[in-house]
């Protein structure tokens, strides 16, 4: 039995500034105004401005994040290195 897929995924967000998240299965790109994750629900990426990951644990699935949260976007499909996102090209040409 796979232990990651029995989490619970559930989202606390506070006052926009602090964001608590069950069902983390793995972090992918961050940085102060973007997160991207893998949870038990799909892909999630967080956007925002000044944003710091102060907790994770992924034996337990758990992350706290701080800063100012402006957008929560679910994606259904992973791709399989379990990130979907922009390209190489897409960044180096930003």
């Amino acid at each position: 039995m796979d232990i990651k897929s029995d989490f619970i995924n559930r989202i606390v967000l506070t006052d926009r500034k602090n964001l608590v998240l069950d069902g983390v299965e793995q972090v992918g790109n961050f940085n102060e105004k973007e997160i991207s994750l893998v949870t038990n629900m799909g892909f999630l990426t967080l956007r925002g401005e000044g944003l710091h990951i102060t907790q994770l644990n992924l034996e337990n699935g758990n992350l706290v994040v701080q800063g100012r949260i402006c957008a929560l976007e679910y994606i259904e499909n992973k791709t399989a290195g379990g990130f979907r996102g922009k390209g190489m090209l897409n960044r180096i040409f930003k």
